[in-house]
């Protein structure tokens, strides 16, 4: 992975990598151990998975933009280079 000079994309790299291992680890712990009978433990799971699936959209999100506007691009052949908007494009990156 590339290291990332605005810290607020680095935040939130992070943060994906965070989340997405919690919700690999209670998906593990559900098929592994089974669901609880509890009605309101099953609600509180429910709402914890969705809420981590929220932060890892969102943090998907705002890390897609960002490479959408800096990265270039990977293509190399003719018609996929006339394609893109040069003029925008900063070679030093942002400062």
């Amino acid at each position: 992975m590339v290291a990332d000079s605005d810290s607020r994309i680095a935040w939130h790299r992070a943060q994906l990598k965070k989340h997405r291992a919690e919700l690999k680890q209670i998906e593990t712990t559900r098929f592994t151990v089974g669901q609880s009978s509890d009605q309101r433990a099953v609600d509180k799971a429910r709402r914890q998975l969705a809420e981590l699936r929220d932060k890892i959209r969102e943090s998907e999100q705002i890390v897609g933009q960002h490479e959408k506007q800096t990265r270039r691009p990977l293509g190399t052949d003719l018609r996929s280079l006339s394609s893109v908007s040069w003029g925008n494009w900063d070679a030093n990156g942002p400062r």
